[in-house]
């Protein structure tokens, strides 16, 4: 049986009516909001109040100028120069020498005091002739193991070791300014001084025939038996 449908019940003539309203109703919306989006805002400026800026007059002032400080007065010269004429009569002083008057000149002599030249204060460190130790160098480390006094505290604490000491040999062969310059213990540093210290006069370097001051290093030995 075939169905049949009425035009009154057919809704697709209904459909494209719907869609044009819708379609005007969108507009309607957007073009209220537009309008409503640009209206004017009034503002109420009737409690604001403007500052009004005026401009100060400044005062100008003039500057007096000061009078310069006058010059200090020119110094005065407590002396006159007097001028004297040619034909003014002056006082003239007369030198009489020893001939004229026959007196003896006496002449005294001035003694006169000489300094002692300052010993020269150049040490050498290399000389032709180098100081020697009477006897040689095994007499001095022969000196040095008879005089040598081990200190009991380095004993009692097994110290033992080499001190290099080192002089200055004098013209004369005195024996000064001797210091340690490889330490092993205080104790064994002061004995290995004092042991230099007494050593009898050396025979003193030589430079070209002439003593002079040579500085010496000797090294001092301890060791426990």
């Amino acid at each position: 049986m075939e169905i049949k449908k009425s035009p009154k019940a057919n809704l697709e003539d209904k459909r494209l009516t719907g869609l044009l309203l819708g379609l005007v109703v969108v507009l309607a919306v957007l073009f209220v909001a537009f309008e409503w989006s640009q209206r004017d805002v009034k503002i109420d400026l009737s409690n604001v109040t403007r500052d009004v800026i005026t401009e100060e007059e400044m005062e100008i002032t003039i500057q007096e100028e000061k009078p310069a400080a006058p010059p200090p007065p020119a110094p005065t010269m407590s002396e006159e120069l007097k001028i004297i004429e040619n034909d003014a009569d002056v006082e003239e002083t007369v030198i009489e020498s020893s001939e004229e008057t026959g007196e003896a000149v006496e002449i005294k002599e001035v003694e006169v005091i000489e300094e002692p030249e300052p010993e020269e204060q150049t040490v050498f460190v290399v000389v032709e002739d180098m100081p020697k130790f009477p006897g040689g160098m095994g007499a001095c480390l022969k000196y040095l193991g008879q005089n040598i006094k081990y200190p009991t505290i380095a004993q009692e604490n097994g110290i033992q070791g080499r001190v290099v000491v080192q002089f200055i040999v004098n013209k004369d062969g005195s024996i000064v300014n001797p210091v340690v310059v490889r330490s092993v213990d205080p104790y064994l540093d002061k004995e290995a001084l004092r042991v230099i210290k007494s050593m009898p006069k050396w025979t003193p370097g030589k430079q070209r025939g002439k003593a002079v001051r040579v500085k010496y290093t000797v090294p001092v030995t301890f060791r426990l038996q």
